[in-house]
Order: C-alpha cells, then structure tokens, then sequence
C-alpha cells in the first residue's frame, strides 16, 4: 500500500496522476519540459501514450490543454507555478472563457523552490487564477492532501488550478479528515477567543501557533482552507462569529489571495476585526524554505503575536 505521508508533495502529485491515468482512460498529462522535476514521469511511466511535453512553451502548453479538453479528454497541464503564469492569457481566453475540464498544476509554489531565488517563487498565482470567474482553486497543505485534492479533481466540470509545493512539507493532515471535498473548510483545532485561518503549506505553523497561544491563556481556533476558491463561507462565518477576531495566514502575497477573498466576504456580511498575514515582497535565494519563512515571519511565533494584538482589539 502507497504511504503518501512519507512521500514529497510533488511526488505524491505524481502518484495520484498516475493512479487516476489506471482510473480513466481520459486522462493526459502535459508537461512544460517539467517531466521529472514535477513527478509527472510516474504518470509518463504507466501511461506513456497519454503523456506529452511540449517543451519549453507554457502558452502552448495551456494551448494544447484546452483543445484536448474539447476533444474529450480530461488535461492535466503541470509546470512551476511561476512560469504557469506566463499562459495566464490563454488560461483565460482560451480555457476560462468556455469553461472547459482542464486542470493546471503548479509546482514549486510559493517558498518550495528557495535555491533558485523569486524568479522562480510563485507568490501571486492565487490571486491571478481566482479572479478567473470559472475557476476553482485548491492549495493543499501536504503530499496527503495533495494526493486527495488531485484525485477529488477529476470529479469537477469546469476548469482548476491546483497549487502543489516540492519537497518541503510537514504531514498535517494524514489523519484529519478521509476524503477531500472541493469547497470544504476543516477545523484543526476549536477555539473562542482568535480564529486562525490557512491555506496551503503553513497550516503546521498555524496549528503551533495556536499551541503557543493556549499556553498563554488564548484560545484559539485553528481552519483550514485547502479549497481558496469556491470559499467555504460557512466557515468563515461561523467563526467570525464565535470569535470576532480573524487572522488569515498565507505563503502567497497580501494582495489577492486568500485573505483577501476572506476580506471580501466579511467586509460585506461581518465586519471583522481581521489582519492578513503573508508577503508584501518578492522572495529571495535561500538555502531552504525554512529560511524564508523565517525571514519573511511565518513563523509560529509571528502568527501568535499577531492573533494576541487581534484579541486585544476585539
């Protein structure tokens, strides 16, 4: 049996293409020239008649994506994250605009590819893929969760963008919940004083954090949003309720991404004592993505100070 939690995000990416390419025969993998260091090869290794690489050209890529989805198969277009980007027109007009079944993974996102610097560290692609009116968006938290979110995926009609980091993950979700449901929030931890909301690879921080806070006499309620897009309002709601206090945490920048789209929704429902924690800035090289996020302050003990000042302003 496959133990995902032992597995890289990117290779359990991999794994789950290649176990729904046993599921469907509609399913085809592009790849960017990005075959080996997105894991796509495990699909190209059981399935090499429905895996293509198009080289270096991710309009192409996107391109050639759309026009399989109409020809009736189910594309799943894989390349870094940051270079995905670079197709955002055709992912618009050329997907997004007919709504097709196209799926475009990037890899490496956010802080997972810190050897090679910002150009390489995609930190605005939430914000560029939700403002796509079809579009769901997912940004799982760990290979567990990416292995669910990629295979939950197929399921869906329209088109998605999955967010998939690379190597670095803490398993937090193994044992959380059995199966993912695109749009669902899922509660890590309950708390009435701060409600700590996640996305992606910084729920483990979250979960510290709230750990640091409890000793401390606050409690906090730690959420966890692996679907950006379509948000689970409900939860959202709930908590700005219980809590009157939101702080959103995210490996992405400010602006656009999902605490913005927290912002939006409370701003016109609950007016919220609220603050969004992420990044006003490019990367950098590092040696790690430990390294960044302690230097950009994604760290448990930043996310617990910053819930501490929200309780007091509640």
């Amino acid at each position: 049996m496959l133990d995902i939690e032992s597995l890289t995000p990117r290779e359990a990416l991999g794994r789950a293409l290649a176990d729904l390419g046993d599921l469907r025969q509609d399913v085809v993998v592009l790849v960017a020239d990005t075959g080996e260091t997105t894991r796509a090869k495990f699909f190209a290794e059981r399935h090499p008649e429905r895996f293509f690489n198009v080289g270096i050209a991710e309009q192409a890529l996107v391109g050639i994506a759309a026009g399989l989805a109409i020809a009736g198969f189910m594309p799943y277009a894989l390349t870094f994250a940051a270079f995905m980007t670079r197709a955002w027109e055709q992912a618009r007009n050329s997907v997004d605009r007919l709504a097709l079944p196209v799926r475009l993974v990037g890899t490496h996102a956010g802080f997972a590819d810190a050897y090679d610097g910002p150009s390489h560290q995609a930190l605005e692609d939430i914000a560029l893929f939700r403002v796509l009116p079809n579009f769901t968006v997912i940004a799982p938290a760990d290979s567990c969760e990416v292995y669910k979110a990629v295979t939950a995926s197929a399921a869906l009609k329209g088109p998605v963008y999955i967010r998939v980091g690379r190597d670095f993950h803490i398993p937090t979700t193994c044992g959380l919940y059995d199966r993912f449901e695109v749009g669902r929030a899922y509660t890590v931890a309950d708390g009435g004083d701060v409600a700590i909301f996640t996305t992606g690879a910084v729920l483990p921080f979250a979960v510290e954090a709230a750990q640091l806070l409890r000793d401390r006499g606050v409690s906090a309620a730690v959420v966890h949003f692996p679907t950006v897009k379509p948000l689970d309002y409900s939860a959202v709601e709930k908590y700005a309720a219980s809590t009157g206090a939101v702080l959103t945490v995210e490996e992405h920048m400010v602006y656009g991404g999902f605490g913005s789209a927290v912002a939006e929704y409370l701003s016109q429902t609950r007016p919220t004592k609220m603050a969004i924690m992420g990044l006003k800035s490019y990367g950098r090289t590092a040696k790690s993505p430990q390294e960044l996020y302690q230097y950009f302050g994604l760290t448990p003990e930043n996310i617990a100070a910053r819930a501490e000042e929200l309780v007091k302003l509640r």
